[in-house]
């Protein structure tokens, strides 16, 4: 009758002990998805303030997203059990060997200063004989190196799963196959040095009072193309939202077909205008032409 109580606690604390391990690797894991995924677009994760409840929602999408994702995550952990037991096996052996070696080193010692009553001889039979009993704890140490073993062999896992994820979602968002918004922002005239007058599309706004730090030729790239155009099915020119947040609006020119693996988009981040602006947001480009 007394052990019940005790039964219930224990298996409450490593019910306890489970879902905060597993919280944290949810956690861990999101934090790598976003981080590489941004990372993608040239965004530093920290500046974005997301919530941080949010990043326990992503790992679902990296883990249980689709069929490919759930069998690779089938593959990867039943790989990574495979890695934990071989790693755990060779310490043992390492470990067994070491322990043995040492064993009969002390007991050398041991027997060869027995008998011998010189200061020296004291000293090392009195390292030797603490080394022994010191040697009774390798089992102690043993287990804590087999939690850290399986720690890190599944922390690694889950961060290149992660960041395969968020790489691998951030190619398809800038491209062709976007899952972001077609975005046209409409802003007042004096905000900003680049963008399209809806009066007179084919008019560059003036650039008098504007000042430039850095690269002009990126500012000259994009002048005279801010609004989409798919007349050239080979090289389309679409702008998509990555992100609104911090007031700050993120929007880059979605990768033509056939990019080279390496290369990414330029992103222009507009902050927020106190005279207020107008986003329209479509899954789909505009089937309207320009004038």
């Amino acid at each position: 009758m007394t052990q019940a109580p005790n039964q219930e606690t224990n298996i409450l604390g490593k019910f306890t002990s489970v879902v905060g391990l597993l919280g944290a690797a949810l956690f861990f894991a999101g934090w790598i998805y976003r981080w590489s995924y941004f990372y993608f677009f040239q965004l530093e994760l920290n500046t974005l303030d997301l919530p941080a409840q949010s990043f326990l929602i992503v790992p679902l999408q990296i883990f249980l997203g689709n069929s490919w994702a759930i069998f690779k995550t089938a593959i990867a952990f039943f790989v990574t059990a495979i890695a934990i037991q071989v790693t755990l096996w060779l310490i043992k052996i390492i470990s067994d060997a070491v322990v043995s070696a040492s064993q009969l080193l002390l007991n050398r010692i041991i027997s060869a200063t027995q008998h011998k009553r010189s200061w020296t001889a004291k000293r090392l039979k009195s390292l030797a004989e603490f080394g022994v009993g010191q040697l009774r704890s390798v089992d102690f140490l043993r287990s804590l190196v087999n939690e850290i073993v399986i720690v890190s062999w599944v922390l690694i896992v889950i961060f290149w799963l992660a960041r395969w994820q968020g790489i691998a979602d951030a190619r398809r968002d800038a491209g062709q196959n976007s899952t972001l918004p077609v975005v046209a922002l409409i802003t007042p005239e004096d905000k900003f040095a680049i963008g399209r007058k809806l009066d007179d599309i084919f008019a560059d706004p003036s650039l008098q009072g504007y000042r430039i730090i850095g690269d002009r030729g990126l500012f000259e790239d994009l002048r005279g193309r801010e609004d989409n155009d798919i007349s050239n099915p080979k090289q389309p020119r679409v702008w998509r939202l990555l992100l609104e947040r911090g007031g700050w609006i993120y929007l880059f020119q979605a990768l033509p077909p056939n990019v080279k693996p390496n290369e990414i988009p330029s992103m222009l981040a507009i902050q927020t205008s106190d005279k207020g602006h107008i986003i329209i947001r479509s899954p789909e480009v505009s089937k309207t032409s320009s004038p």
